[in-house]
Parts: structure tokens; C-alpha cells; sequence
């Protein structure tokens, strides 16, 4: 498995619109075959900080998502509402296993 932990940071007045956006994209990822996860949490103590969980069955589905047709419109549609550049942290899979991925 290929984990990517996306860190975002919004500006204050495109929370919700974000939101919007990133919910779109996440639930047409999971539509990809590649995707076994697409999470995003919201920080408690700072709503305009996001966290993307996202679970590729290998690096391929992830070069794959970029791909896609819904993951350049939601790239764009948030574009402007960035409070800085987003970051990311790639891991592999300690547990569970490869098996124990839906």
C-alpha cells in the first residue's frame, strides 16, 4: 500500500466552500480502482486545517488519481483558497497488512 498524508491549511473564509469541494473529490476517488481509503479529517482547535488520508493500492493508483478527471477540478476549484501551499508525507503499511485493506 502507498499512504499519503496531505496536510491543508485554508484561509478562514473558504472553510465550508472547501469542504464542498474536497468531499466532491473524495468520494469520486474512491471510485477509483486504486483507492482502498480517501480520508479527510478536520483539526479540532483550528477548522481551517484539513488532514487527506489517502490509501493507494500501489504508487501506480496514485500517479493514477492525479489522472483522473475529477482530481484537476478539484485542484483548481481550491486553488485560491489555500492560506499556504499544501504538504504531503509519504508512508507504506505497517498494519494492517495488504490484505487488510477494503
Amino acid at each position: 500500500m502507498f499512504i499519503v498524508h496531505v496536510a491543508v491549511h485554508v484561509k478562514p473564509d473558504c472553510v465550508e466552500a472547501f469542504k464542498t469541494a474536497s468531499l466532491a473529490n473524495a468520494r469520486a476517488s474512491l471510485q477509483e480502482p486504486g483507492v482502498a481509503r480517501f480520508d479527510i479529517v478536520q483539526q479540532q482547535d483550528d477548522p481551517t486545517r484539513f488532514v487527506f488520508v489517502e490509501v493507494y493500492r500501489d504508487d501506480a493508483a496514485a500517479v493514477a488519481h492525479k489522472l483522473t478527471t475529477h482530481y484537476p477540478v478539484w485542484r483548481d476549484a481550491v486553488a485560491s483558497m489555500m492560506a499556504e501551499s499544501r504538504t504531503s508525507v509519504k508512508f507504506n503499511n505497517v498494519h494492517p497488512g495488504e490484505q487488510g485493506w477494503k
